[in-house]
C-alpha cells in the first residue's frame, strides 16, 4: 500500500486542501474481458485497506480514492474516508475493468489509471431548493411512517450528502461549524456522473456481496456494493430477469409475506422517499415481492442484513435503474 493511503488526523483545512488536489492525467485504457472468478476471489480476501473505525478521523487519501474509484463506475458505496471491504471490493472492480491483474490491491498500476486532474472536492452554495421538501423526522415504527404524506430528508445536510454520494460525518467534518443556510457555501465531494450504457445482464454475488453490471458484449461496466439477503430471509437463487422500474415508489408492508416489524400486524403502506425501506427506487423482479432497491441508510449497505432483496445506495439504486429495461436478466451467484 503507497504511503498516500495512510494519512491519518488531518485537520479540517488540511482537509480539504488533498482531497481538492488533483493526479496526474493517464491516459484512457479500453476494457478487455473480464475474469469474474478474479473479482469475486479478490473480494472475498481480507480487506487490504484499513477498516472503518470510529475511534479516527476520516483519512483523506482513502476520501479521495473512493471519489475516484465511484467516478469509473466501480462504486465504493458512501464515501466516508474511511477503507475496508467495499473500497478493496471497488478496487478489484476497477482493475477488471482496465484487465490489470485483480488481487483488490492498490498498486502504481491501479494509481496510474484512476488518475484525474479534477479535485475530489469542490466548493457548493446551499440554495433554496435545497430546503424544499425536507420533514422534521422519520419515526422508527412504520405505523407511524404509513401516517406521513412523504418520507422525505430531514435536513439540508442529509440531502447534500446524498446527492454527492458522502456520508453526513464526512460532510460535516469538510465543513466545521457551518448551519448549511440557503446562501452559505460548502465543501462537498465531486463523484462520478451516471454512467451512460444499456445493462444486458446483471450477477448478485451473494458470498462477496456485489453486484456486477454487463452490457451486451460482456463488458462489465458497473460494479456496487450490496447487501443481498440475510440466513433468516434468503435472496432468490438462480436466474431472475427484470420487470420494470419505479421511482419514489410507496412501500407495501406485509408481516405474512416478509418480515414482522416491531409490533405491527397489520399491512400498511408506507409513502414514498428517499427515507422510504426501499429508498428512491425500486427494479422489480420476476419473484414476487423481490427487487432491487435503495436505502434510507446508505452507511450500512453490505454492513447489515436484507430481507432477501438486494439493496444498494440510492445513488447506486438510480443509477442501475436508467441502465435497464424489463428482460435483462439477474442472476444470484452463491
Amino acid at each position: 500500500m503507497s504511503d498516500w493511503m495512510r494519512r491519518n488526523d488531518i485537520a479540517p483545512i488540511a482537509l480539504v486542501a488533498f482531497l481538492s488536489q488533483g493526479l496526474a492525467q493517464a491516459q484512457p485504457l479500453q476494457p478487455d474481458d473480464i475474469n469474474n472468478a478474479a473479482i469475486v476471489a479478490a473480494a472475498s480476501e481480507q480487506s487490504i485497506v484499513p477498516a472503518e473505525a470510529s475511534d479516527r478521523d476520516p483519512d483523506p487519501a482513502v476520501a479521495r480514492l473512493q471519489v475516484l474509484l465511484d467516478r469509473a463506475g466501480a462504486s465504493p458505496g458512501v464515501i466516508d474516508g474511511y477503507g475496508g471491504e467495499n473500497v478493496t471490493k471497488a478496487i478489484a472492480a476497477f482493475e477488471a475493468m482496465q484487465h490489470l491483474p485483480v488481487d483488490g490491491k492498490l498498486d502504481p498500476g491501479v494509481i496510474d489509471r484512476l488518475s484525474d486532474q479534477r479535485p475530489a472536492i469542490e466548493p457548493y452554495v446551499i440554495s433554496q431548493d435545497d430546503a424544499e421538501g425536507l420533514v422534521s423526522s422519520i419515526p422508527k415504527d412504520y405505523a407511524e411512517q404509513a401516517k406521513m404524506d412523504r418520507l422525505g430528508y430531514t435536513s439540508i445536510a442529509e440531502k447534500l450528502a446524498e446527492r454527492f454520494h458522502m456520508d453526513v460525518d464526512l460532510l460535516a467534518a469538510l465543513n466545521p461549524g457551518t448551519k448549511y443556510a440557503v446562501g452559505e457555501t460548502v465543501f462537498v465531494a465531486l463523484p462520478g456522473g451516471s454512467i451512460d450504457a444499456t445493462v444486458k445482464r446483471i450477477e448478485a454475488h451473494k458470498q462477496t456481496r456485489q453486484l456486477l453490471a454487463f452490457d451486451d458484449k460482456g463488458t462489465l461496466i458497473a460494479a456496487y456494493p450490496a447487501t443481498i439477503g440475510s440466513e433468516d430471509n434468503p435472496s432468490p437463487s438462480g436466474t431472475q430477469k427484470v420487470k420494470g422500474v419505479a421511482r419514489m415508489p410507496p412501500y407495501t408492508y406485509n408481516p405474512k409475506i416478509n418480515f414482522r416489524q416491531g409490533t405491527n400486524k397489520k399491512i400498511m403502506t408506507l409513502p414514498g422517499g428517499p427515507n422510504n425501506p426501499v429508498g428512491t427506487v425500486w427494479i422489480d423482479l420476476t419473484k414476487p415481492t423481490y427487487g432491487i432497491h435503495g436505502t434510507p441508510e446508505p452507511s450500512l449497505i453490505d454492513k447489515s442484513a436484507s430481507h432477501g432483496c438486494v439493496r444498494l445506495t440510492n445513488w447506486d439504486a438510480e443509477e442501475l435503474a436508467g441502465m435497464v429495461k424489463p428482460g435483462v436478466i439477474v442472476e444470484f451467484v452463491d
